[in-house]
């Protein structure tokens, strides 16, 4: 226990730093654009649920006269971010005929209340905004939609299915499954729960709730697991389903690959799951990194969909996004976009990697192998096309397990969700595992293609037990003359782990069940 302290207050300080850094460019930037003396900005306290001061900011179409009704659009702020963090937008969003109200999320700096995490209050407060804008501004209440980034859009997801006024939703970098998003694998995502805890803490009031909650959560307190589950379940669109497809809200999802707070595969389950008009986009990046020039008020392809949706759906322009493939891939090599009919259509062949040699590891080390640093190491794949990286040859066998493919003749372009099968027989009855899938070059260093933990617990020591583990989906071109290589270890910085010191872990692949790595590839 003393370790995962020590992990945890090293992690907790870096990953603060890293999001205050982040607030800085993508919060506060937008600042001077508001003081400029743009018509139409006003700054107001709206009332929320139980009357909570929310903090807010006001954009109207400059030729607004009282005369005529606009479409509005509510902006519920990001995690930890100020009231200001969307105008840049909603300034451009105003110059093309729309109200717009953005609001600080309740518990988060001058706005009353404490940090609920997209609880019922927070849900209750989006419609009261809602009610505020059509009382006080020129807002048409039969146009209304809502949009964010990151928390915003959970809060945006989560109000569509408690609000049926709301007729269109984009929700950018969100979650649709909390516990999927950082409870993946039944594995405590370490770097995230603590960049969002520690971040709310420095600019917020965090509900007691959410503090006991935290609190069980990083301390690995698996007696309120069940309690946990249910608090994320609360708080997941995943689990309000039926309300979303009852009231037909046309959504669309974006999210980047490389997403260590909310990963895409929760996102892409949700989007297979509706039924009304809806669109989901996948670019390279890390959490809300592929909207964040957008929020600088520089060009932005998330962004300008977002119009495109919003003017479609609210104002009935024919601007062809409802005859456009509804799924848009960025692939994070060539950078290309690509188009599908819906997600099971991405990657629709597989080729199987057989996992044939037996093999066992000594838990408790790190390899060498690791998913990286949160909000860091994926944004360095985006914009540098640098991700985490390993020397496949180098990674000590006693700590890591590891299978190659032969090395490929042609393009091998990985798309969607690779899975992993193999058996696994632990010396312990709890355990942790991360799987990394590596694009491996002629000099043997590999570039981080996929990864994902798995956590067992409650297991016989001695007894081997079938592990199947979806790994975050990617789009992935592995050139021609390299191979994959499946790597798995036991320790990653970016998640808890559950192995007993001096626990060891084979991976066998028996006859009847043979072990396997999945690849999903595109159709050539």
């Amino acid at each position: 226990m003393a370790k995962r302290h020590t992990v945890l207050r090293t992690t907790t300080t870096g990953a603060v730093s890293a999001a205050l850094l982040a607030g800085t460019a993508l919060g506060f930037a937008p600042a001077a654009a508001a003081t400029d003396g743009a018509a139409g900005i006003r700054f107001v306290d709206i009332a929320g649920d139980g009357g909570t001061v929310l903090k807010a900011n006001v954009v109207t179409p400059a030729r607004s006269d009282g005369t005529r009704r606009y479409p509005v659009i509510v902006l519920p702020t990001s995690w930890s971010m100020p009231q200001i963090e969307y105008l840049a937008q909603a300034r451009k969003l105003a110059d093309a005929g729309y109200v717009v109200v953005g609001y600080n999320s309740r518990g988060f700096w001058e706005s009353g209340g404490n940090i609920e995490v997209a609880g019922p209050p927070d849900v209750a407060d989006a419609s009261k905004v809602i009610d505020w804008a059509l009382a006080n501004t020129p807002a048409d209440p039969e146009r209304i939609g809502m949009a964010g980034v990151s928390y915003g859009a959970g809060i945006s997801l989560l109000a569509a299915a408690h609000d049926d006024r709301i007729k269109a939703v984009v929700a950018l970098s969100g979650w649709a499954d909390l516990i999927e998003s950082i409870y993946s694998g039944r594995t405590q995502h370490l770097q995230a729960a603590a960049m969002l805890g520690g971040t709310g803490y420095l600019t917020g009031r965090p509900s007691p709730e959410l503090q006991q909650t935290l609190k069980d959560f990083l301390a690995s307190n698996l007696d309120q697991e069940d309690e946990m589950i249910a608090w994320g379940a609360k708080r997941s669109p995943a689990f309000q389903l039926d309300r979303i497809n009852a009231n037909g809200t046309a959504i669309m999802l974006g999210n980047a690959w490389g997403d260590t707070i909310f990963p895409p595969n929760q996102y892409a389950s949700f989007y297979e799951k509706l039924t009304g008009p809806k669109r989901l986009e996948f670019r390279p990046g890390d959490h809300a990194t592929a909207e964040a020039t957008g929020l600088l008020g520089l060009p932005n392809d998330t962004w300008t969909n977002a119009y495109r949706w919003f003017d479609h759906h609210l104002k009935g322009v024919d601007n062809g996004i409802d005859r456009e493939q509804p799924v848009q891939l960025k692939s994070r090599t060539s950078g290309a976009y690509e188009g599908y009919p819906d997600w099971k259509s991405v990657g629709a062949t597989e080729r199987k990697i057989a996992l044939a040699d037996a093999q066992k590891v000594y838990a408790n080390v790190d390899s060498g192998a690791n998913g990286g640093i949160v909000m860091l190491s994926n944004a360095l794949d985006q914009f540098l096309k640098l991700p985490p990286m390993a020397s496949i040859p180098l990674l000590p066998r006693s700590f890591a397990a590891v299978w190659q493919s032969e090395r490929y003749d042609s393009v091998q372009r990985v798309r969607g969700t690779a899975k992993l099968h193999t058996t696994v027989t632990s010396t312990a009855s709890s355990g942790t595992l991360v799987a990394y899938l590596y694009d491996v070059g002629p000099l043997g260093v590999g570039k981080l293609v996929t990864s994902a933990p798995y956590t067992f617990h409650d297991r016989t020591p001695g007894r081997p037990f079938a592990v199947d583990l979806e790994l975050f989906s990617t789009s992935y071109d592995v050139p021609a003359g390299h191979r994959l290589a499946l790597v798995v270890d036991t320790v990653d910085p970016l998640y808890i782990e559950h192995n007993p010191s001096g626990a060891r872990l084979t991976f066998s692949s028996p006859s009847s069940d043979p072990s396997y790595v999945s690849v999903p590839l595109r159709e050539k």
